[in-house]
Parts: structure tokens; sequence; C-alpha cells
């Protein structure tokens, strides 16, 4: 349990970061981070009106985060009948779709080194304490087999 809190705190250090907080007492106000934000939102609407934008997200982790992290501005993701399921589409507005999206790329590579973490030593105790990558060996493609 003491993983999760660590990477619970890591995730709002990262978050506070992008709220433009910069100590311990700005950081335990991120909701008036998220406040500003959502009203940031509102105000640039009639100077920069929302666009639809797509962004393509495989690891299904990553996308949960994203669509999350989309909910929490209150911005409602979607997807086209037939779209692919990596697909996540929201209205927002142009000036917003990048800092939105490096807080995510933050976010979600502290979540994915910490998943990576999880996921060796579970393999390591629970298959082979062996989880190093394969050798490379030279030679063509095919042959061997």
């Amino acid at each position: 349990m003491e993983e999760r809190a660590r990477l619970i705190e890591k995730l709002r250090r990262i978050e506070a970061l992008h709220l433009g907080a910069a100590t311990d007492g700005e950081r335990d106000a991120a909701a008036e981070g998220i406040r500003r934000i959502k009203e940031r939102l509102a105000s640039v609407a009639p100077s920069d009106p929302p666009v639809e934008s797509r962004f393509s997200i495989e690891n299904s982790w990553s996308r949960r985060l994203f669509i999350a992290l989309l909910r929490r501005y209150e911005l409602e993701p979607y997807r086209y009948h037939r779209q692919r399921a990596t697909s996540i589409m929201v209205r927002l507005p142009r000036s917003m779709a990048k800092p939105l999206w490096q807080e995510f790329v933050e976010l979600d590579s502290a979540l994915r080194e910490h998943l990576d973490a999880v996921a060796e030593q579970v393999i390591s105790e629970a298959i082979s304490a062996d989880t190093a990558d394969v050798k490379e060996v030279r030679g063509q493609l095919g042959e061997g087999g």
C-alpha cells in the first residue's frame, strides 16, 4: 500500500506543477487550481471557441488516465460510432490542447513507471525471477525454425 500512496502523491505533485502550485500550501489547494482551469476554459470561449480534437491513445491505462483528466476539467470525451477504441474526441479551446497534453504526458509517465515496476515484481515472484529481455542473436530472420 505504501507504493500506491507514493504514486498518488507523485501524481498530485505533477498536477500541482501544471496548476501553478509552487509550495506545499499551494499543492494542498489543488482544488482551487482546478477551479481556475475551469474558469479559464469558460473565459477563453469567446476568443478561442472549443474545437473538436482527436487524440489516439493505444495503452488502456493511459487512455483511462486521459479520460479522467478530461472529466476532471469538465470536458466531455466521446467517440464516434465505428471509430477505433483508441480514439478520444473532445471539444476544447485550441490554447488548452497543448497544456492539457503536456500534463497528461507527465502523469502518464509516472503511472507507466509504477505499473511497469508492479508488473515486473509480480512476474518475478509468480512466474520466473529472470525477467530480462530476450538476447539478440546474429542471423537471418526465419533461420533455426
